[in-house]
């Protein structure tokens, strides 16, 4: 380089990622090394507008609660859940003097099965007049019984796709089938007895500086690549090594959302 600063190796980007904390949400640390184009839509904006106008907030899986401390306004009555104990944890640590109740509750395991042996949340009928998810797995029927008639569930979803496991050079034929889209969203909400009254979609692309920010990000969303180990990966991580020297590496995603109506 030709201001005499040798890169890391191969073997420290690694050490580096797998020595950082996973907890939370907040990707700040890695700062430019992991960085996601802008969407045509503002998920804050749209939470904060409906926010405005309702007495009380539930946001399903919230992470270590970066995101939900952060929003405002919030209705005097705001509860949160997670199900991931580190992420627990750190939510109850962050959101509770806030004000902010935080349940735990362990999501359904994907989108698509809509499984009837799911547990339901922990809240009875008719609890909230707005539910918000971002990125969190949600069974459709619990989402319209815990909102009040007239109430309104926003979500943002990442669709199907395995863009890491591509990028790590796992054959598509080992790969499960991928049909969580924006359609299916749309089918599933109404099946359970709500309207969509709008929504939209848009891909993402997102890009990986280096070899140790892919370990990080695959270390910290584990159901992408259930079967990733740095060592079991060790040859497609020297080849992804070498590319992103010439340049950062790329993965796309289609990202949606919809507002749906009691």
């Amino acid at each position: 380089m030709s201001d005499g600063v040798v890169p890391p190796d191969l073997d420290s980007l690694i050490a580096e990622a797998n020595a950082h904390p996973l907890e939370g949400w907040d990707f700040a640390w890695i700062g430019d090394r992991l960085r996601s184009s802008s969407l045509p839509w503002s998920y804050r904006a749209m939470a904060v507008r409906l926010a405005q106008n309702s007495p009380d907030l539930l946001d399903l899986g919230t992470g270590g609660g970066e995101w939900l401390a952060a929003l405002e306004p919030r209705p005097s009555r705001t509860v949160a859940t997670e199900g991931w104990p580190p992420n627990l944890g750190r939510a109850r640590a962050r959101l509770e003097p806030l004000g902010i109740e935080v349940v735990s509750y362990d999501g359904p395991r994907d989108n698509i099965a809509q499984r009837d042996d799911e547990p339901p949340l922990p809240f009875p009928d008719n609890s909230f007049r707005l539910v918000i998810n971002r990125h969190e797995s949600f069974l459709a029927r619990e989402v319209a019984r815990v909102l009040v008639p007239g109430g309104r569930f926003l979500t943002q979803q990442v669709g199907g796709g395995h863009p890491l496991a591509e990028l790590l050079g796992v054959p598509v034929t080992d790969l499960p089938p991928a049909p969580w889209k924006l359609a299916e969203a749309v089918s599933q909400v109404e099946r359970a007895g709500l309207r969509v009254s709008d929504s939209g979609q848009a891909e993402q692309i997102e890009t990986i500086a280096d070899v140790g920010a892919l370990v990080w990000y695959l270390n910290a969303v584990p159901w992408e690549l259930p079967t990733f180990r740095p060592s079991t990966f060790r040859g497609r991580l020297e080849e992804l090594y070498q590319t992103s020297k010439a340049g950062p590496l790329e993965i796309r995603r289609d990202v949606f959302w919809l507002i749906a109506e009691g």
